[in-house]
C-alpha cells in the first residue's frame, strides 16, 4: 500500500510540507515523498547556482525556481498575517531582489596551517565554508574573497575566528574586521597596503577596543536620497538596493498628502531623507552613531529632517507626542516594537506604514493595531535575502 504524499508548499524553515503535515528538506511543491525522501521530483527544482550550496548556511532555497521563491515569500507574510486574523484589503505583488545584489555580507574567516578559510558557516555548525565564489553578494564584494582570504593567511590571529563585514559605500567597499588584533610596525604596513592595493574606502580592525579606522582616505558615506550621510563602521544598510527603493516608494505613496510625519527607529535616516520633501520629518533613533550621523546629514539636506536621539524600547513616544503626526513610518529590528505600538495605538495618528524584518513579530504588532480600530489597508512582501528564509515586507495600517 503506498504511503507517499505530495509537497504542498515550503514552510518557515525552509522544509517541503504535505497535507498532513510531514515535512522534508529539500522538498518543493509537487514533489512526491515516501518514508522521508522525495521519490518522484516535481517541475519546480533548478540546478543551484552555487557549488557550495547544501554545505554553506548562507542559503536554503537554491534549489527552487523562482515562481517557488515568489509563492515561498508570499506565504510567509500571507500566513503571519492570517495567524492574527488579519486580511489585507490589498495584497501587493512581492519584491525578490536579484542575484548578485547584496550590498552588504557578514563572513567568518580563520588562519590555518595552510592558508586560511573565509566564508559563510556551514548550516548549524561553526565550521566555516571556503567560499570560492557566491551568487547572492554584489560582484564587488565578491571580489575581494580571494585577497583577503591571503591577507588573513599572512597576518590573521593564529588562534580563534575573525568576523568580517563588507558593506559597498559611496566611496567603494567598507571593510571590517573584528578580533583580528595586528602585532608590530610591519602587520600595520601591511594592512595598510592591503587597503590601498584593494581600493577600499575604509578599513576597520577590532582589536578588542572597538572597531578603529586603520585606513579611511576621505570620509565614507552612504547617499541616501540625493544626501550623502556620514557612515559609522557596521552601520545597517537595507540588505539591496533595489528592496530599498521598493519600500521607500511604497511609503512614500501610502502616506499621501502627510505633511508631520514620525520615522521611528530610523537609522541613517533611509526614510526620512527618502519622504522629506514637502514634509517634516522627525527621525527618532536610539544608537548614538546612527542618530550623529543622521544629523550631520539633516544639516545638509535643507532642515526638514530633525533627528532626535531616543530609545523607543525604554522610551518610547507617548500617545500625545505621536498624535501631533500626519503618519508614522517604523522599521524596528527583528524583535519588533511591542511597546512603541502599544502607544501608537492609543494614539490618534490617522495612518502607519510599518516595514518588518520579521513576519512574526510584526503580526504580533499588527494585531495590536487592529484591536486599537485600525485596518491593514496595505501589504507587501519583500525577500530582499535571495534564495534565504529570512522575508521582510512593507504594510499600511489606517483608522
Amino acid at each position: 500500500m503506498s504511503t507517499s504524499e505530495t509537497i504542498l508548499r515550503i514552510a518557515a524553515k525552509g522544509d517541503g510540507v504535505t497535507a498532513s503535515g510531514n515535512h522534508l528538506a529539500g522538498a518543493l511543491p509537487g514533489d512526491e515523498i515516501d518514508a522521508g525522501s522525495i521519490v518522484v521530483k516535481g517541475p519546480h527544482h533548478v540546478d543551484p547556482p552555487c557549488p557550495h550550496y547544501g554545505t554553506c548556511g548562507g542559503c536554503q532555497l537554491q534549489h527552487a525556481d523562482e515562481s517557488v521563491l515568489a509563492q515561498f515569500v508570499r506565504d510567509r507574510v500571507a500566513n503571519a498575517a492570517k495567524g492574527q486574523g488579519l486580511e489585507p484589503e490589498e495584497f501587493l505583488p512581492e519584491h525578490l531582489s536579484p542575484p548578485k545584489s547584496r550590498r552588504r555580507a557578514t563572513l567568518h574567516a580563520m588562519r590555518t596551517q595552510k592558508g586560511a578559510l573565509l566564508g559563510y558557516r556551514e548550516n548549524g555548525s561553526h565550521r566555516i565554508v571556503d567560499l570560492r565564489e557566491c551568487p547572492v553578494i554584489a560582484p564587488e564584494l565578491a571580489g575581494l574573497i580571494t585577497p583577503l582570504r591571503k591577507f588573513v593567511a599572512a597576518h590573521g590571529p593564529k588562534k580563534g575566528a575573525i568576523d568580517v563585514q563588507m558593506a559597498l559605500c559611496d566611496q567603494g567597499i567598507d571593510l571590517g574586521l573584528a578580533n583580528f588584533p595586528l602585532e608590530g610596525l610591519e602587520a600595520i604596513e601591511t594592512s595598510l597596503d592591503f587597503a590601498r592595493e584593494n581600493g577600499l574606502a575604509r578599513l576597520t580592525l577590532d582589536q578588542g577596543y572597538g572597531p578603529e579606522a586603520q585606513w579611511e582616505p576621505e570620509p565614507v558615506t552612504i547617499t541616501l536620497s540625493g544626501v550623502p550621510i556620514p557612515m559609522p563602521a557596521g552601520s545597517f544598510l537595507q540588505a539591496t538596493r533595489d528592496a530599498e527603493m521598493c519600500m521607500i516608494a511604497d511609503a512614500s505613496d501610502w502616506i499621501g498628502d502627510a505633511k508631520l510625519v514620525a520615522d521611528l527607529f530610523s537609522g541613517l535616516g533611509t526614510f526620512a531623507f527618502a519622504l522629506r520633501e514637502g514634509r517634516k520629518v522627525l527621525a527618532a533613533e536610539a544608537d548614538q552613531a546612527a542618530y550623529l550621523a543622521c544629523k550631520a546629514g539633516a544639516s545638509r539636506s535643507g532642515g526638514t529632517v530633525h533627528p532626535i536621539h531616543r530609545d523607543l524600547f525604554r522610551s518610547p513616544l507617548m500617545p500625545d507626542e505621536i498624535g501631533r503626526f500626519d503618519a508614522v513610518v517604523l522599521d524596528p529590528p527583528r524583535a519588533g516594537a511591542k511597546s512603541q505600538i502599544e502607544q501608537i495605538a492609543a494614539s490618534t495618528v490617522p495612518r502607519v506604514v510599518y516595514v518588518s524584518c520579521n513576519p512574526s513579530s510584526w503580526a504580533r504588532d499588527a494585531a495590536t493595531l487592529a484591536e486599537a480600530g485600525f485596518k491593514l489597508a496595505k501589504l507587501r512582501p519583500v525577500g530582499q535575502f535571495r534564495w534565504s528564509t529570512h522575508v521582510e515586507l512593507v504594510s499600511l495600517f489606517e483608522r
